[in-house]
């Protein structure tokens, strides 16, 4: 039943057409997407910060916002030569000034004599600045032991959020039982979900496996696949590795059997890769599904399509705001290759100044540079922070009757489970909401402190979660864990 502001109606004798676009008559796909990481409990967060700026009393003086990795947003400092560079191209006068060390300057004569008239100002080739693309290329093939790399293969994106979606977008067809099936890890990062909604594919989920460190099971995509075989056509199986949000660190095995089942099952591996140097357990380590899939010989290396993605936003840099990113594709077809840079030009092109620091991170300081130490000292840092913050999380929430919590291989998040007494359960439905949603919206209102729930990801039937990232200052970490801690042993005893 359309709603009445879209009949025609006369008033004062004119007739009247109502609005051509509403709720009714927009793109039914859209109002399917839902965006956990910035949803209704943000919103909320906002407002309570704008109470708080204009006096109301609370029980807390500020909201922390531990719901999104945003490094910056909870203090991290920018890493020093990867912002010297940056200013020198956005303000190449600067160029003049002795301030800046040698090796960042030739950076940025380097990044601007690639640009438009010499300024990052200027649009840069849709698939991305060819010296750039070189030297991803040029990275990947040092990061994984020699294995060569195409800068053609290479496309530069808007973050890795923006690769990924068009990928998608060049994957899903059919219709009815004919449409792309594309198999997303459950819990996964609501980008997946969002994309699929908005393009009309079918969702297949795999669950990860929690009691196993979150980790992925062959049997269980089998059974995701075969299950899905008999109502879509699946397609696609999507990866990330380290894990957002459970912070699992794939071993080299389970990567050799995921690359096995995908040739067997003839699906084009999605490999999302943007926390490979978010790495901090003992015994774990990054494997790129790249290197692996060449190992394992030519029988997969030279058949196996993929697509693989690294950002700016996360490891050491942080630098979510400017947006920048690659993919590299592997075994595309030649004329889908055409399509996609079709695809790409008609956005012109990524921000150019995510361009260029994504140039530094892929060509950062060399050890006989003079920004070299710096940067080390920095970079090191940084990562040993979050190593150390991972423990702490991890330490601290076993300490809590009703929450677990697995060790943070890598990333930024923990994805506790916490148990609710089935009063709050009963509550929350009669709220409407979601149990952990329930429980995330009192922790707001109680503790100043913004995460996202588990449901908001996908989990198990009857478990319920948190995503929380490790990303505050350890201090502010402390008194976070601390307060989460006193709230939940509150909340039990309220509903039990």
């Amino acid at each position: 039943m359309l709603r009445r502001d879209l009949h025609n109606e006369a008033v004062n004798g004119v007739p009247c057409r109502g609005k051509v676009l509403t709720l009714d008559t927009m793109n039914p796909n859209v109002k399917r997407v839902e965006y956990a990481v910035r949803g209704p409990i943000v919103q909320r967060a906002v407002q309570i910060e704008k109470e708080l700026r204009e006096g109301a009393k609370k029980p807390f003086t500020e909201v922390i916002k531990a719901n999104i990795g945003d490094a910056h947003a909870m203090g991290q400092k920018p890493v020093t030569f990867l912002r010297q560079v940056l200013a020198l191209c956005s303000y190449p006068e600067l160029l003049e000034d002795n301030k800046f060390p040698e090796d960042a300057k030739k950076r940025a004569r380097r990044i601007l004599g690639a640009c438009g008239g010499q300024s990052i100002g200027a649009y840069s080739a849709s698939q991305g600045i060819e010296c750039v693309r070189q030297d991803v290329a040029r990275y990947i093939e040092k990061r994984d032991g020699g294995i060569p790399s195409n800068p053609d293969n290479i496309y530069l994106s808007t973050g890795a959020s923006d690769a990924i979606v068009t990928m998608l977008k060049l994957l899903v067809c059919g219709e009815g039982r004919g449409r792309t099936g594309v198999m997303i890890s459950i819990p996964q990062y609501p980008l997946y979900s969002a994309a699929l909604a908005d393009l009309g594919a079918v969702q297949i989920n795999y669950y990860l496996d929690e009691d196993k460190c979150w980790s992925l099971d062959i049997k269980e995509l089998r059974r995701a696949v075969t299950e899905a075989r008999q109502h879509c056509n699946p397609r696609v199986l999507c990866i990330i590795n380290p894990g957002n949000p459970t912070g699992q660190v794939q071993s080299r095995q389970c990567i050799e059997d995921v690359i096995r089942f995908a040739k067997e099952e003839h699906l084009f591996l999605m490999a999302d890769e943007v926390y490979q140097d978010n790495v901090y357990a003992e015994g774990c380590a990054f494997h790129s599904f790249k290197k692996v899939l060449f190992e394992m010989g030519p029988e997969y290396s030279s058949t196996v399509e993929m697509a693989s993605f690294h950002s700016t936003s996360k490891c050491y840099m942080g630098e979510c705001g400017f947006r920048g990113g690659y993919m590299e594709v592997i075994n595309l077809d030649p004329e889908v290759k055409a399509q996609l840079i079709k695809l790409v030009s008609v956005r012109l092109c990524p921000p150019v100044p995510g361009q260029a620091l994504l140039d530094l991170v892929v060509n950062p300081p060399q050890p006989d540079e003079p920004s070299h130490t710096t940067f080390m000292k920095e970079r090191t840092a940084v990562l040993a922070a979050l190593a150390e913050k991972a423990r702490l999380t991890e330490q601290v929430f076993n300490t809590v009757p009703g929450i677990t919590c697995n060790p943070v291989q890598g990333a930024m998040y923990t994805f506790p489970r916490i148990t609710l007494p089935q009063k709050a359960i009963d509550k929350a439905k009669e709220a409407g909401q979601v149990p952990d949603m329930f429980y995330c919206m009192r922790l707001l209102e109680e503790e100043g402190i913004c995460l996202v729930p588990g449901s908001g990801f996908g989990q198990r039937e009857g478990t319920f979660h948190f995503r929380m990232t490790i990303l505050p200052p350890t201090e502010k970490l402390k008194i976070v864990l601390q307060k989460i801690r006193d709230f939940h042993q509150r909340f039990t005893q309220e509903f039990s």
